[in-house]
């Protein structure tokens, strides 16, 4: 066990050293032209080092290898204390190719401390091949194998649990499926910090049309009644929601468009907020949905 560290503390030698003058250069220098390399300077004396060395390891273990984590003890290694000017402990330094990038000084909260070593681990260019999983996941949704998809999506959040782009695949994996209870069930358990990322919001915004489609009327009787009424507003709504149920989106746009133009107040602003999960159920990049938003701005600032 690493001296100062609390009894509970995972055993990680493989990526967490004490490190002293004598192999500083190794360890920290040449380690880090392969990899981020985090130092922590901390004492045995130090109520902060206590609090804050538990909880930077478990970030750094948590990367497995991606970052590697030395502790220098300042009573025994004060020249290197000194010749990286260390006033206060704890301090942490992040070094890479040789240079320290990043520094912080006492104990931070456990957010901001996986934000430093996932900072530093990004300099590397390597996360662990979940980049690739995350690629080969979206592809076997395209390909409609949506079980395997999703277990790969789950096998990406057990490596990394804030993964918003995982969260989101394993939600639209089971809607794909025909389970909206079970994508309301992974969507409730995504973690709070990443609740309101893009991803996570797409895959919101998808089952909130899903569970509209599966109420949808007959297409052909909506259209008869938006023609025989174009001022019918609640019928041009339910003829774009099935519109979009039966995977005309850009025809369900054109139609909210239509209901927005001539009254956007209808209903509370309804036609503009399914627009907007229309909109964010889509990718940002989506052409439909890029035409679809200038549009709406445009009627909005007209």
């Amino acid at each position: 066990m690493l001296i100062g560290q609390a009894s509970d503390a995972p055993q990680t030698g493989a990526y967490i050293k004490d490190v002293t003058e004598a192999d500083f250069m190794a360890e920290v220098i040449e380690k880090s032209m392969e990899v981020p390399v985090i130092v922590d300077f901390w004492a045995p004396w130090c109520g902060p080092c206590k609090t804050l060395g538990p909880l930077l390891e478990a970030e750094v273990t948590r990367a497995k290898g991606r970052v590697v984590m030395a502790k220098v003890n300042v009573d025994e290694n004060q020249m290197i204390a000194g010749q990286l000017r260390v006033q206060s402990i704890p301090t942490v330094f992040g070094f890479y190719k040789g240079q320290p990038v990043d520094a912080f000084q006492g104990a931070l909260p456990q957010g901001q401390i996986k934000q430093f070593v996932d900072k530093l681990t990004a300099l590397s260019g390597d996360d662990g091949g979940l980049a690739e999983a995350l690629e080969a996941a979206e592809s076997m949704l395209a390909e409609g194998a949506h079980d395997d998809a999703a277990e790969t999506f789950q096998a990406i959040i057990g490596e990394e649990p804030e993964n918003a782009e995982a969260w989101g695949g394993l939600i639209r994996a089971r809607l794909a499926g025909g389970d909206a209870d079970a994508a309301d069930q992974a969507l409730s358990q995504v973690p709070a910090a990443i609740a309101k990322s893009a991803p996570v919001e797409a895959a919101r915004a998808q089952i909130q049309l899903a569970r509209q489609a599966a109420s949808a009327g007959p297409l052909d009787d909506l259209r008869a009644k938006v023609e025989a009424d174009p001022a019918d507003q609640q019928a041009r709504f339910d003829y774009a929601t099935a519109l979009h149920a039966a995977g005309q989106v850009e025809e369900a746009i054109d139609q909210l468009l239509d209901a927005f133009r001539r009254d956007r107040e209808w209903n509370d602003g309804a036609a503009k907020a399914q627009l907007i999960t229309i909109f964010d159920a889509l990718k940002p990049t989506d052409p439909i949905a890029q035409k679809g938003r200038r549009r709406l701005s445009s009627l909005i600032f007209s």
